[in-house]
């Protein structure tokens, strides 16, 4: 077994200085303390990340820290919350020692200073493996206005934030492709898969805009499969439309085949949305500082189809990652 202290100093030492908010009690209590806002609602979420599924066993352990917390906060913001408070719950093999643990600590401990959320509590165990951790994230919204993956109507529109499949690129330069890819493109693309950015000032802007969302993680075509199946609706997506950033285009290029593979990449925690309004929609974009892109419309019927620029369907074997 690595070098590491016993369940209660690994939490004295490393953990404790992270839940610095009253409601914490300094993680010396069975439980935390979240008080309710008047008005509000509270937004509940939580995400496991396992080694080999979710992230890279070589993987900096702040990367894998900081990518834990924010899949969370992106599901948080896709809603339309604002964070309050996140737990989190630890299964750690043998081979993790405290030099790892320790930069861990300091990934999420930069986090919390990045988006303002604090520690509440959670749970440490041992584990044969993979390394597996879990976060809880909570979060709050004036009363009656989280925005639902149902509420999409025939005759919107459907936009996408930032762009797509990048993350899906950087883990395809981590697994060996890619090998004359410039060395800043590769970070950026490595970067995405690694640390996600969530679109938190965008979500909190399309409160009231947007009629359905959610973020963007198991990939755009899968996801979008969820809004129009609760909505009861059909999502054409123009391939055309799909935002790519230059680094991928260089890495993948820009065959229909590209752009499939783009569409139906996970990781990338962006926010999905449909909306009757496109002005309302580009100020609330302009508000929070995020590119927002128009990708397609929403139509009676079911399920979702990517068209290419003579508008017919392009196949699309695989929407996205499924874990069965």
């Amino acid at each position: 077994m690595a070098d590491r202290p016993s369940e209660f100093a690994l939490i004295a030492k490393l953990f404790a200085p992270l839940a610095q908010t009253p409601g914490a009690f300094g993680l010396r209590d069975d439980a935390a303390l979240l008080p309710q806002l008047a008005g509000h609602d509270i937004v509940v979420t939580t995400d496991a990340l396992v080694e080999g599924v979710h992230f890279r066993g070589d993987d900096p352990p702040a990367s894998i820290a900081k990518k834990a917390l924010r899949a969370n906060l992106s599901d948080l913001t896709a809603k339309g919350a604002e964070p309050a408070g996140y737990l989190l719950a630890l299964s750690l093999p043998a081979h993790i020692g405290i030099a790892w643990l320790e930069s861990f600590a300091r990934g999420l401990e930069a986090d919390q200073k990045t988006f303002s959320v604090p520690l509440l509590g959670g749970d440490t165990t041992a584990t044969p493996g993979p390394l597996t951790l879990a976060i809880t994230a909570l979060g709050h919204v004036p009363a009656g206005t989280m925005i639902r993956r149902a509420g999409a109507k025939a005759g919107e529109s459907v936009y996408v934030s930032g762009t797509v499949g990048d993350a899906g690129g950087g883990l395809a330069l981590l697994n060996g492709e890619g090998a004359r890819l410039g060395k800043n493109q590769r970070e950026e693309l490595i970067e995405r898969y690694r640390v996600p950015n969530p679109r938190l000032a965008l979500g909190l802007a399309l409160r009231g805009v947007a009629s359905a969302a959610l973020d963007v993680s198991d990939g755009l075509v899968g996801d979008l499969g969820h809004i129009a199946e609760v909505s009861r609706v059909r999502i054409v997506v123009e391939a055309g439309r799909i935002p790519v950033s230059p680094a991928l285009r260089t890495l993948w290029g820009s065959t229909p085949e590209a752009v499939v593979r783009a569409a139906t990449a996970g990781d990338d925690y962006e926010i999905a949305f449909a909306a009757p309004s496109e002005r309302a929609v580009m100020d609330a974009a302009k508000r929070a500082g995020v590119p927002v892109t128009r990708i397609g419309r929403v139509e009676e019927g079911c399920g979702v189809v990517l068209t290419g620029a003579d508008g017919r369907e392009i196949p699309v074997p695989r929407a996205g990652f499924t874990h069965f």
